[in-house]
């Protein structure tokens, strides 16, 4: 009988034929402790030996893989205190030296007669040929066996198991698998030109030629993006099968404070208003994405959907991952909402009042939270912005209408679902200022509607972004400009890497570089310093100074990447500029700009690395925040891309994107086919145990009758 595989994650790799001991205790290190681990630790790479390279037909230049047994190997120290390690190894046609640097656990690795495979190139040195730090795997006694494709698994520096101790391991475990429960009927298969599951993990192993092993990819490649796209499917429809609030969207209030706003909305403000209020007059709870780039007004659209519930006699939750960010919102709302009136009528007890905005972080006073407490039981707090403060604390509303949340990458499931479980299903907003890579977006936000906002608002100037290298005259340039800066009565932010100096990495420390360049370069400037560890009165204190003005630098963290508003200032220095991410250093920049002054960027950056210099160079490039999340995912991969991303998200093993798009819209059709003709998957428990496995808790209500 065909297994499922949860049935195969059953069976412990301890019932296996010939694992126990030191290999059963080195697999559960590397984490493959059930049959299905191994079956999904696929090969990282393989090699061809029915396409070997001969070492004695090999010319200078030639880059190749060689399969060869060692025949020498010692090592020594050069000169200048360098490990080197040499070998000698022989294929049947002729010796060829192999020489490592830095690489003294060669000797070990290599021990004379090891048959192993060296990819390198061949280098004429002192007229003699040799390859210098090939990359070598460890392939096994395979004698003179020919017309093999052996995989070559990911090792684990801790566990220390080879490939060929692998290899065994893996036979045994697909024997122990046997054949597996289909998921895809043979229509899809044919359809999609699919292998069956069984054949593809046997095939993905055990190769007989490239096409099989391209084929078996395929397939379990595509398997990974239709588990998520299954589970965001279902999840999107049984939210849309969920009863909702019906609210007013046509209101007073909402016009009233569109029409005193000081400025004029944009094209995709006005879009992105219009697209949430058809949702949010629906009977169903919104569950929308509002991505939009540095300082292109994800603020305004937030409140014109809180107001929306307070128009209607409810109340708005707006929850940020930081004090600073939190705190930022509370300002710029109170500002924004100055002098507005929650017009009288049937949702106003009080004739014409003022809205009141309150703000709860983890600093906030017994007394306040007491007031605060009241307030929101009795509804005459509208709309309450905080931290995760909100969750906890026994915080109870009125009537909850409409929850946003921002920077919403940073929270879990878990914590969106207990904000949302304080009112009546609520409507959800969830921002973000990071704008989602589109095949990233349909894998992590694939259960949610979306709106854009790439437009900036008028008046915003391009900054001028500069690499500036270590040059030490180039960066008395950036220090002179930023001076001029202050004496135009504008402001400037340093940002640094680290809060103290570490040994282990040369990164600029925020600390340092305050006390630095307060007895050097910006001795006769107001410095102010900000960072993380702060105690939350003294982080208050800095922010509140140097929006007033009275701080002419704010050399910081990372902690100012997101919520900082302070429109004067106007230049942006970023030590060590290579360390950060390419979303991260877009977020810094995006604190300049946001007056109608010129502003610059400089990324004071001595990249080691093609990744390092792909992103200051990007950054260079391109103000574009949609274009930089695009260039980011491709530098990056998805894995680091996502960040705290959804329940289950983490599973790609094979899968890549972007170069998988064609997959996951592949997939997303798939899904939504089989949904189609099976809502409840009842006639599918083998897909419905993988999207169940998958997503944890959070299925619950995916599949109830």
């Amino acid at each position: 009988m065909a297994r499922t595989l949860r049935e195969v994650a059953a069976i412990p790799t301890g019932d296996l034929p010939r694992v126990s001991g030191k290999l059963l205790e080195r697999l559960d290190i590397m984490g493959l402790r059930s049959v299905l681990d191994v079956l999904q630790h696929y090969p990282r790479r393989y090699h061809d030996r029915t396409k070997k390279a001969d070492i004695a037909d090999l010319a200078p230049g030639d880059e190749a893989t060689i399969f060869a047994e060692v025949k020498r190997i010692s090592s020594r120290r050069t000169r200048n205190g360098r490990s080197l390690v040499e070998a000698s190894v022989f294929d049947g046609t002729s010796y060829l030296p192999i020489t490592f640097f830095n690489q003294a656990w060669r000797e070990k690795q290599l021990a004379v007669g090891t048959e192993a495979a060296f990819f390198g190139k061949l280098e004429i040195f002192n007229g003699a040929r040799k390859m210098t730090n090939p990359v070598v795997d460890v392939v096994d006694h395979l004698g003179d066996k020919t017309g093999v494709i052996v995989p070559i698994y990911p090792q684990s520096g801790k566990a220390d198991v080879s490939t060929w101790q692998l290899r065994p391991v893996v036979a045994a475990v697909l024997d122990a698998a046997g054949p597996l429960a289909e998921p895809l009927d043979a229509g899809i298969r044919r359809e999609l030109k699919l292998v069956d599951r069984t054949a593809a993990y046997r095939r993905v192993h055990q190769p007989d030629d490239d096409a099989q092993r391209y084929q078996a990819e395929r397939r379990l490649r595509f398997d990974e993006f239709l588990r998520m796209q299954v589970g965001l499917v279902a999840r999107k429809r049984a939210l849309a099968a969920s009863p909702g609030i019906r609210h007013v969207v046509d209101g007073e209030l909402v016009a009233r404070f569109h029409a005193a706003l000081p400025f004029a909305l944009t094209g995709d403000q006005r879009r992105a208003i219009a697209e949430i209020d058809a949702d949010l007059a629906a009977p169903a709870p919104m569950h929308r994405l509002l991505q939009g780039d540095v300082g292109s007004g994800k603020t305004v659209v937030a409140l014109s959907a809180l107001l929306v519930a307070v128009q209607g006699g409810y109340q708005g939750a707006l929850m940020a991952p930081t004090e600073v960010l939190a705190e930022q919102h509370h300002l710029g709302s109170v500002r924004m909402l100055d002098g507005l009136e929650v017009p009288a009528g049937e949702s106003s007890l009080f004739g014409e009042r003022p809205v009141r905005v309150a703000l709860l972080t983890n600093k906030t006073t017994a007394a306040e939270r007491r007031r605060i407490s009241a307030g929101l039981l009795d509804g005459s707090i509208d709309i309450l912005i905080g931290t995760h403060a909100l969750l906890y604390g026994g915080v109870e509303f009125h009537r909850l209408g409409v929850v946003v949340i921002d920077e919403q990458h940073r929270f879990g499931v878990e914590q969106r679902a207990l904000l949302r479980a304080k009112g009546d299903d609520p409507d959800l907003l969830v921002m973000t200022a990071t704008p989602i890579p589109r095949t990233a977006g349909m894998l992590i936000y694939g259960d949610l509607d979306k709106s854009e906002l790439r437009e900036l608002p008028p008046g915003r100037t391009p900054i001028t972004t500069e690499l500036v290298g270590p040059d030490p005259m180039a960066r008395s340039r950036a220090y002179d400009l930023l001076k001029a800066e202050v004496a135009a009565g504008h402001q400037a932010y340093i940002v640094c890497p680290l809060v103290e100096g570490s040994e282990k990495t040369q990164a600029k420390a925020a600390t340092e570089e305050f006390e630095d360049l307060g007895g050097g370069e910006l001795h006769d400037l107001r410095l102010g310093l900000l960072h993380g560890q702060m105690a939350g009165k003294d982080k208050e204190a800095v922010m509140a100074a140097f929006r007033a003005g009275t701080i002419d630098v704010l050399v910081a963290t990372t902690v100012i990447e997101v919520g900082v508003d302070v429109p004067n200032a106007t230049v942006m220095i970023i030590e060590d500029a290579d360390h950060f991410g390419l979303s991260q250093l877009h977020q810094l920049r995006g604190r300049v700009g946001r007056g109608g002054d010129r502003s610059w960027c400089f990324l004071f950056a001595e990249p080691t690395t093609p990744d390092g210099q792909a992103r200051v160079d990007a950054m260079v490039e391109s103000t574009d925040g949609f274009h930089l999340a695009e260039q980011d995912l491709a530098i990056r991969g998805a894995g680091e891309v996502f960040g705290e991303r959804q329940a289950g998200m983490g599973d790609l093993k094979l899968g890549k994107i972007p170069r998988d798009e064609k997959y996951v819209l592949a997939a997303r059709k798939t899904a939504e086919q089989i949904l189609d003709a099976d809502p409840l998957l009842e006639r599918n428990p083998a897909l419905r145990e993988e999207v169940e496995d998958l997503l944890g808790d959070s299925v619950d209500f995916l599949f109830k009758s």
